[in-house]
């Protein structure tokens, strides 16, 4: 029986989407555009399958559905700008099925003027059809937050642009069925803005916290504590926190690859942000030598190595650079993380640590790169020879904190 509704790519973008439209009871098939991280567990997904979510391979299928939704993943190519390969490759492949009066909305982050240019063009030309006039097309940012269970889909506002009003209303319409609310962009270029804009905001805000930490440790400050204090404001501050570096699959944007324009805070963001393993590298080495000991020959035990606490996904996960760092500075680096089970660096495995108290005392340094809700922190501390907090989590003077 054909679908409703194809999600085309699977990702961290695709799944959640599928899981909310099976939710609100839209009969969905998934179609992948290549090798993409899961951000659901298997029982979610198990669920969905339960619900009559499916997967096909099958890309005939697309041209049977009333709305296509491509949420293709886009990430960082080598010219420091968006790779909307995977997005061209889900266009051409639904362009050839591509029916009258079907709805196509692309959720991938793309630099404003992506759907009603290169999209738009692959769309007509390979189904011979006319945006807005013989099928609708629409742009809504993926306002995705991977193991948020306090704002889902249901609940988080979706705007949407498209490219004439009646593209918006068809979008509208089907989003409708999925969330509480739905905003209205005045048109495509708006709506990938929206995206661009709140990424950076992320960005740019970690950025200034990770630039404070430095600072304060610098001044013997403690960080933590002035973020505790100052999230009491009512207005104006919104807090974020510091870490050892910025993971996950949203990638920050200055346009300069696609624009020729330059947003001169996002790029900086980016800058703070990428020195942010080899900081947590420095503290560790200074932190060892303040012990006696020298990085090369040391034992170090990294705690967490995904991009998000309780999430399996890797993606930008800080933790590779870090182990890289300091296998270059000769120490021997395993790992702990209960979401990993296995864990490759430089295409060498790293040692997993089986019994976690026994490891910590084992190592000469201990450092929590991710907070998992599993790890006792006090009880981890207190068996550490040393401990390096990167995220703030251990108790006040349980351990060195970033």
């Amino acid at each position: 029986m054909p679908a409703d509704l194809a999600v085309i790519g699977l990702g961290p973008y695709g799944l959640p989407l599928a899981q909310a439209a099976v939710a609100a009871g839209i009969s969905t098939i998934g179609y992948r555009t290549g090798p993409e991280p899961g951000s659901l567990s298997a029982a979610e997904q198990r669920r969905m399958l339960a619900q009559g979510f499916r997967t096909t391979a099958n890309a005939t299928e697309l041209g049977r559905v009333r709305t296509a939704v491509i949420c293709a993943p886009t990430p960082r190519g080598a010219d420091g700008g968006l790779d909307l390969g995977q997005v061209e490759t889900a266009a051409r492949t639904l362009a050839a099925r591509l029916r009258p009066h079907t709805t196509v909305i692309l959720e991938s982050p793309v630099p404003p003027g992506t759907t009603e240019g290169p999209l738009l063009r692959l769309l007509e030309s390979g189904s011979g059809l006319r945006a807005g006039h013989d099928f609708h097309l629409a742009y809504s940012p993926s306002r995705v937050d991977p193991g948020n269970r306090d704002h889902t889909p249901a609940n988080t506002p979706k705007v949407i642009g498209g490219l004439t009003p009646a593209c918006t209303e068809s979008a509208a319409a089907f989003y409708g069925r999925i969330t509480d609310k739905v905003v209205r962009a005045r048109g495509l270029r708006e709506a990938e803005t929206v995206q661009l804009l709140e990424t950076n905001f992320r960005h740019v805000n970690i950025a200034l916290v990770n630039e404070m930490a430095a600072l304060c440790h610098d001044l013997g400050i403690d960080l933590w504590d002035v973020l505790r204090c100052a999230e009491t404001k009512p207005f104006g501050f919104q807090a974020f926190r510091p870490g050892p570096g910025v993971g996950g699959h949203a990638v920050p944007q200055d346009l300069t690859t696609h624009a020729g324009r330059t947003l001169r805070m996002a790029e900086l963001a980016q800058e703070v942000n990428n020195r942010m393993p080899h900081y947590v590298v420095q503290r560790a080495a200074a932190l060892l030598n303040e012990h006696g000991k020298s990085a090369r020959g040391a034992r170090v035990l990294l705690l967490g190595v995904t991009y998000k606490p309780d999430l399996a996904d890797r993606q930008g996960s800080p933790a590779q650079e870090i182990a890289v760092r300091l296998m270059e500075l000769g120490a021997s680096v395993s790992y702990h993380d209960p979401h990993v089970p296995s864990w490759n660096v430089l295409d060498h495995p790293v040692p997993r640590a089986d019994s976690l108290y026994e490891a910590a005392a084992d190592a000469d340094l201990t450092i929590l790169l991710q907070h998992h809700r599993t790890y006792d922190l006090q009880g981890l501390s207190v068996k550490a020879q040393l401990m390096l907090d990167t995220r703030g989590a251990t108790p006040t003077g349980a351990a060195h904190r970033l």
